[in-house]
This record gives structure tokens, sequence and C-alpha cells, in this order.
């Protein structure tokens, strides 16, 4: 079957604090669909840890969701099962594979990847890639750039993210 490589066209936005972070989040967890892989990616402090919890909101998920970066991955049930992965510790790709990380059941749910650029090579084909940076001259702020590949998660960031940065440049433009 062949997929298409659709990339949104919005691609950059600016988020500016930790609540608009989650609420990012949250827009992408309610309109996720089975299937969904958000691959996080950017430094220590970035905000990789408060989207994924914005996610978990979207999801409807109760339990605490925190980075699971020593036990790897935490499964939450939400509307849709949320697989919080966290590549942190990993010296090689193989070793998530290996671990379980990333397989076949996902596909019933939702994956979000915090340190995704750990796993190169090894993540899905199909996802929604969001690096995120902090912005040097407001230390609340963040930049989120996003990459989609495949139709559904390309819909996915225009539904989103493509939206909320609409909304940003014509509220700047106001």
């Amino acid at each position: 079957m062949h997929r298409s490589r659709a990339v949104s066209s919005v691609s950059e936005l600016r988020s500016t604090s930790p609540d608009h972070t989650r609420e990012l989040g949250r827009r992408l967890g309610a309109a996720a669909a089975p299937g969904t892989v958000l691959a996080l990616i950017g430094p220590l402090g970035a905000g990789k840890t408060q989207l994924a919890k914005g996610v978990a909101e979207g999801l409807g998920v109760t339990s605490v969701v925190n980075s699971p970066t020593f036990v790897l991955m935490n499964e939450h049930l939400g509307r849709l099962p949320l697989y919080h992965v966290d590549a942190y510790r990993l010296d090689d790709p193989e070793e998530a594979i290996a671990a379980g990380l990333l397989d076949d059941r996902q596909s019933a749910g939702v994956t979000v990847v915090e340190w995704a650029d750990r796993l190169a090579g090894w993540l899905p084909e199909d996802r929604l890639e969001i690096e995120m940076d902090a912005v040097r001259d407001a230390p609340m702020s963040r930049t989120l750039r996003w990459r989609a590949l495949g139709l559904p998660h390309s819909a996915l960031a225009d539904r989103t993210l493509g939206e909320a940065a609409r909304a940003d440049e014509v509220a700047a433009a106001t």
C-alpha cells in the first residue's frame, strides 16, 4: 500500500507559557485518532512533558502523567490508550524495539515519544514530529516547529497546531 508523505503547510508557532503548551497538547489529544504518533524533539526543559500532559488531558486521561524516564514507557487509559515513551536513557534505538516500546498494540492508541530523535530510523513512517525550543528572550515561551508525515498526521497538525498558529497571526495583526 502506498502512503502519502504529506507535510502540513503551517510549520511553526510560539507557545507563551507552560499552560499554553499544555493547551496545544489538549487540542492534539482531543483530535487524535488511533495510530497517532507524536514525536517530540528538544533539549531538557523545552516543554516536551508539558505537551505530553496536555495530550493526556485531551484524551481524557485521569492518571498522573509524568515523563517515564526510568521506566521508558507508561500506559494510560483515556478515550484512546496513551503510550508515553521517553527515549532519553536509550543509548541505541534498537533498545526501544527490544524493550517493546514501539509495537503494533500502539496502533489502537496514541503514542507520544519524548526524545524521539534518539529513535531515528525506528519510528513509524507516519507521524507528527514536533521540535520544541526555549525562546532566548522570553524564558516561559517555546517555539514549536512541526513536520507531519502521512495524511492523517498532516490533517491533525492542520486542525490543531496550524489552527492555533493562524489564530495567533490574526491576533498579532489586530
